[in-house]
């Protein structure tokens, strides 16, 4: 990572790295070039730091773990274990009374005897000018920072949003489908193991994504108030919590369903948390990244249940591949001032163009993969004819986007894609392929068989007497 991203990244005194490194980042020079252009002792080194305190970044100790808070210094976001408490007439004062004192104060009218004084009209600044100490010291500490308290009832709701619930339940039932097309005797006891497995992965994915974005998080509305952006958990916490589901998870999968599953489902931790994650503030491929992350899950579900990667699980992941680009497309377009203030580098941000001209490109091909979904032998050749009206509406619905390329369509482009994947994977799960079952041979040739047969055992023994 660049110098200037990380120190615009940790700027305040604590730190996500550990201590006594003494590993220090100069803004135009860093220490080691200057230590031996100058040949500077341990102490002139810690004197040099000391004096140019502001040029420098420094990780200090281990507290990257513990319970933290986004703060804003000199325009750049960083985190400190807990967040100092104010003087009550420091910055509140200049953030609220200042504007009160700069306004042109009316004198109090004395009201007449038979004139009736109307009421202020509301939004009307009011006079502080003659506020109670004792009252006005109140209505500064409400405005004051509070740490939150967390009872223990707090804590499924917590775990919840910190998992992403509805995500992990999309997961989870793709995963399902995935299982329900293999086709293979369906077994219920292995159905609800890779099931369950899917999903804990799913809660470890999105609960180390959230930890390692809380900065950022912290600068969009529609995340601002997940579980660690408001400190209701500390990090030790986030991180503990995915470990318990990450662990029996991919223990799941390995053991009680078979090791591919299990690979699968590592492999999905790893790409969500390691590469598509920070890829977000990096590049806009994280779309076409998250779009894998998005396929893996009804593939592992077809693995669980044959324990191979065949022609209809590659299908189906494309089929969840290209679902998530108009998904998602269409999402972001009404999210693209909160993706800018995260500095998220999303298409609908830095290539509107692209992000409309890809949520078309993928709607048509759905189609196309519908249509070749007989040729795998995963459904039957109805199965492209059923899915064609629901796969050209939601095509019409990203030309539409791509054309007029306002909120409007882009959201009835999202909504149409909430019932079309349920849907599709419907319509194919109707039109699958039965396995054929070996035919039962007539009860007459059965009972020839067996008299032959003992026929045979008779005749043995009395070669044998």
């Amino acid at each position: 990572m660049p110098v200037l991203s990380l120190r615009n990244m940790y700027k305040t005194p604590c730190s996500r790295l550990t201590g006594l490194v003494g590993a220090t980042v100069n803004k135009k020079l860093t220490l080691s070039a200057k230590a031996a252009k100058c040949q500077l002792s341990s102490l002139s080194l810690a004197q040099l730091r000391t004096t140019d305190s502001k040029e420098w970044l420094t990780f200090q100790q281990l507290s990257f773990l513990k319970r933290q808070y986004v703060v804003r210094h000199s325009g750049a976001l960083g985190q400190r274990p807990r967040h100092k408490q104010e003087p009550v007439s420091a910055m509140l004062e200049d953030r609220g009374d200042l504007l009160m004192q700069q306004m042109q104060q009316v004198p109090t009218i004395q009201p007449v005897a038979g004139v009736a004084v109307p009421a202020p009209a509301p939004g009307t600044p009011v006079d502080l000018s003659n506020e109670p100490e004792a009252d006005r010291e109140a209505r500064l500490e409400a405005r004051q920072w509070k740490e939150l308290k967390v009872e223990y009832s707090q804590l499924p709701d917590i775990y919840a949003r910190l998992s992403k619930i509805k995500l992990t339940a999309l997961v989870a039932t793709t995963a399902a489908a995935g299982f329900a097309m293999a086709p293979v005797p369906f077994d219920p006891t292995c159905f609800l193991l890779a099931t369950v497995g899917t999903g804990l992965c799913s809660c470890t994915a999105n609960s180390i994504n959230q930890y390692f974005e809380v900065p950022f998080d912290s600068n969009m509305n529609r995340t601002k108030n997940r579980p660690l952006v408001r400190g209701q958990i500390s990090p030790l916490h986030a991180v503990s919590f995915a470990l318990a589901c990450g662990v029996p998870g991919v223990a799941l999968l390995s053991l009680a369903v078979n090791p591919l599953t299990g690979l699968l489902g590592a492999l999905n931790i790893f790409l969500y948390t390691s590469c598509y994650t920070p890829l977000k503030r990096i590049s806009i491929s994280n779309t076409w990244v998250g779009a894998v992350v998005g396929a893996i899950p009804p593939v592992m579900g077809w693995t669980a249940a044959t324990g191979a990667l065949d022609a209809g699980a590659l299908l189906l992941g494309g089929i969840l591949y290209s679902w998530q680009f108009p998904h998602f497309n269409a999402l972001s377009w009404n999210l693209r001032e909160d993706y800018s203030r995260g500095g998220y580098r999303m298409m609908s941000v830095t290539h509107p163009d692209l992000c409309r001209r890809v949520a078309l490109r993928h709607c048509l091909g759905l189609i196309g993969l519908s249509s070749a979904a007989p040729l795998t032998g995963l459904t039957t050749w109805t199965f492209p004819l059923v899915s064609l009206p629901i796969n050209l509406y939601i095509t019409y619905l990203a030309f539409r986007f791509y054309q007029r390329a306002d909120r409007q369509s882009a959201r009835k482009l999202f909504f149409c894609s909430l019932w079309h994947l349920p849907m599709l994977l419907l319509l194919a799960l109707t039109c699958k392929t039965r396995r054929a079952e070996p035919e039962a041979l007539p009860a007459a040739a059965t009972a020839a068989a067996a008299a032959a047969a003992a026929a045979g055992t008779t005749s043995s023994l009395a070669v044998q007497s």
